[in-house]
């Protein structure tokens, strides 16, 4: 019978084995890893259902839109111009609800000149509120919408319009002005839709 002497210990084998049996561990930990952190993220039911959606704006060229979706719907964030702000006092007179009197349309913190957190940024759903069609952007002034248009929002289905802060102009089908949903921002560059201040 050996003895705990005679036995020879091979260092390169025990050090291969111990290597293996690292990796195979790190791997099974990564597998079981995967689907713990995608679980911490919303799922495409609860973002549907409402859970709030981050958006990076910082890449919104000045005078341009990007379309996100929260709750299953289209949501236009405009990065809106000098010009563009300067033209919303214009639509004024010509404008169904222009001191957002319908106040179920935009939340607290967004009923001003701008409905806006921050002037150059508006945040929309982009629902028509006539009858549920998507209007399609019209951001630059006159062309095909005339020599007044100072840029807004045309719904093709039935001729409503908005301008860019998502204000009905009178005579048009929809009867109140586009939803501004509620919304924070987390820090200069990134927006948060679905969620506020108020929680």
């Amino acid at each position: 019978m050996a003895n705990h002497q005679d036995v020879k210990i091979d260092k390169k084998k025990r050090s291969f084995l111990i290597a293996v049996t690292t990796v195979t561990g790190a791997i099974g930990a990564g597998i079981i890893a995967v689907p713990f952190l995608s679980s911490m993220t919303p799922s495409e039911r609860a973002k549907a259902a409402g859970a709030p959606v981050e958006v990076d704006i910082s890449k919104i060229e000045t005078g341009s839109m990007i379309t996100s979706e929260w709750r299953g719907q289209p949501v236009w964030i405009v990065n809106r111009s000098k010009a563009m702000l300067d033209g919303l006092k214009k639509n004024d007179p010509n404008l169904s609800d222009p001191n957002l009197d319908v106040v179920s349309q935009q939340p607290n913190y967004c009923k001003n000149a701008t409905r806006s957190l921050k002037p150059n940024v508006i945040v929309l759903v982009g629902i028509c509120s006539h009858l549920g069609c998507s209007p399609i952007a019209q951001l630059q002034t006159q062309g095909d919408m005339g020599e007044n248009w100072n840029g807004g929002f045309f719904c093709p289905c039935h001729g409503s319009k908005f301008d860019l802060a998502g204000r009905v102009f009178k005579g048009s089908p929809a009867p109140i002005n586009l939803v501004v949903p509620p919304h924070k921002y987390i820090n200069d560059t990134t927006l948060l839709i679905g969620e506020d201040n108020k929680g």
